[in-house]
């Protein structure tokens, strides 16, 4: 007989109401896999635009039931053929399979052995799921992308949002100069977590009062985007989450740089996050945290917005 966990899964795109807690058969590690008895799911923006029909809907077509997430934290409750370095037991966390069905939203989770990391012991289950996908993101999209460097300065758009305040962390740690657009009543939490300089994004127009960046980190697209052109020194680099047609032609137009990042599971990458949350340089902060089984409110909550920090979802205590 079929071992069977409880899953939030969807079976038609559409609003918060199609994610149905359920059975599912639970998933066997293939080579090279690990199975995770998932702890915690993070919840992103791109579960909820997935779940509504856009996002990475389109690429996925009518896979269902689909399991959402990508960002989990456990134990390994599994091995599959040819791992090696974790055991069962292990505390591990991880972005999985991104851009493909994650599959987070479960009690149990497989995935790609170099997708999983051994979880810092200065966190819990709960703020390590809230971590792999915006520390990879904001990792990939200044440093690797946008090679932010000492003495330099980077606007953070969204800085209190699950990738700007994690964003503004690691600026901090490269020894960067941080502005940051957020809310007004965000600007103590944000400098505490090493933002220079807050632009209110209600009552000021960001492009008056910045000039000379180094780098953009655009999280959020459209207007915003068109307006950051203004606010880079000549040669500097605006490094955008959103995909925009002829991108690099506008930079070029107006002697700048400009790159699209789509976040991906890296090795590398990895080890360097791990080492700056142990080090206690970068630490996730948890807005709110749902049951598994409330993943409707968790996404009705972050479609809201704007969420300080990072919403998690608890999965319930069970056995392997």
């Amino acid at each position: 007989m079929t071992e069977t966990m409880k899953a939030v899964c969807i079976h038609r795109y559409g609003a918060p109401e199609e994610l149905t807690y359920q059975d599912l058969s639970r998933p066997v590690p293939e080579e090279g896999e690990l199975l995770v008895r998932v702890h915690a799911a993070g919840v992103n923006p791109v579960d909820w635009k997935t779940r509504s029909g856009s996002a990475l809907a389109k690429a996925y077509g009518e896979q269902f039931p689909l399991v959402l997430g990508w960002d989990v934290a456990g134990v390994v409750a599994g091995i599959g053929p040819g791992v090696s370095g974790f055991a069962p037991g292990d505390a591990v966390y991880g972005m999985i399979r991104f851009p493909q069905p994650g599959g987070a939203y479960a009690e149990y989770a497989t995935a790609p052995v170099a997708h999983l990391a051994p979880m810092p012991e200065s966190v819990d289950f709960i703020e390590a799921a809230a971590l792999p996908l915006v520390s990879l993101t904001a990792w990939q999209a200044m440093f690797e992308a946008g090679e932010l460097a000492e003495g330099q300065t980077v606007l953070i758009h969204g800085a209190a949002g699950g990738v700007g305040h994690v964003a503004v962390q690691q600026a901090r740690w490269r020894g960067a100069r941080v502005i940051g657009t957020a809310r007004a009543r965000d600007k103590e939490f944000l400098r505490g977590l090493g933002l220079d300089m807050l632009v209110d994004y209600r009552t000021d127009r960001f492009e008056e009062v910045v000039r000379d960046v180094d780098l953009v980190l655009d999280t959020l697209g459209g207007q915003v985007q068109e307006r950051s052109w203004g606010v880079l020194k000549k040669g500097g680099i605006l490094v955008t989450l959103r995909t925009t047609p002829a991108l690099g032609e506008k930079a070029a137009a107006r002697g700048l740089r400009a790159k699209h990042v789509l976040v991906r599971p890296q090795a590398e990458h990895w080890a360097s996050i791990n080492d700056l949350v142990e080090s206690g340089e970068v630490r996730p902060v948890v807005a709110a945290v749902y049951p598994l089984h409330e993943a409707a409110k968790a996404h009705h909550r972050l479609e809201q917005g704007p969420t300080r920090g990072k919403i998690v979802l608890r999965v319930a205590p069970h056995t392997t």
